[in-house]
């Protein structure tokens, strides 16, 4: 999309016709990544109405420009994240502090995204799920709900100098961590061809075939993260 194009769309996402329930584009661009990241592919008619609320019925002509651009937003946020090229993060500054830039609205919107499909995250990943929390940790660091969670439940939490230096490199690695995500489900949803077994299966307690000396299910038979 062009800045032209953008413009017009944080425009009338913030005009009267919404009511003030449209998203903002910070928070719309974390929760398109979403998305189109997912396991499974949601159609524009659920994840539109989360995005622009209740429209006023007499806009019907503005409505369709912002559908048509919202279109536009998700088409180049897909390609960016297909074809590793990537695209320039939306960040607004902070309400208590404009010179700052709220990462956690749009990991807000990000989060969010996830949510709105039939198939739970988490549940769709399966043996992977411990390989998911590791990926989304930073989007949960960044939106303040790892620090919620663990001062809710009087758990130890960081200083305030390893904090922030946890966040400062959240922010740096949050667009690596959206192509991780991306591609994370992308391998999950891709059919796998069979393998066909060249050599006699090694018992889970027999001696590695690696000569690592180790038994089978401690060294090469040893479960593995999805990457």
């Amino acid at each position: 999309m062009t800045e032209q194009e953008l413009d017009q769309l944080e425009n009338l996402l913030s005009s009267d016709i919404f009511n003030d329930e449209a998203m903002t584009l910070d928070t719309l661009q974390g929760f398109l990544c979403a998305v189109a990241s997912g396991p499974e592919t949601i159609p524009p008619s659920v994840w539109l109405p989360e995005i622009l609320g209740a429209p006023v019925a007499e806009s019907s002509a503005q409505v369709q420009k912002t559908i048509a651009l919202l279109m536009r937003f998700y088409d180049s946020i897909v390609s960016g994240l297909t074809d590793n090229t990537g695209f320039d993060l939306i960040l607004y500054g902070q309400e208590n502090d404009p010179e700052q830039l709220d990462y956690a609205a749009w990991c807000d919107g990000y989060i969010y995204g996830s949510q709105i499909g039939e198939v739970n995250w988490f549940e769709a990943a399966g043996e992977y799920a411990a390989d998911l929390s590791e990926k989304m940790e930073g989007m949960f660091l960044l939106n303040g709900m790892l620090k919620e969670d663990a001062l809710k439940h009087k758990e130890p939490w960081l200083s305030e100098k390893e904090e922030q230096k946890a966040l400062a490199q959240a922010e740096e690695n949050l667009p690596d961590t959206l192509g991780a995500l991306f591609h994370f489900w992308l391998s999950l949803r891709t059919p796998q061809m069979p393998v066909r077994r060249e050599s006699p299966k090694v018992g889970r307690n027999e001696t590695c075939p690696c000569g690592s000396g180790k038994k089978f299910k401690e060294c090469c038979g040893k479960e593995q993260l999805l990457h």
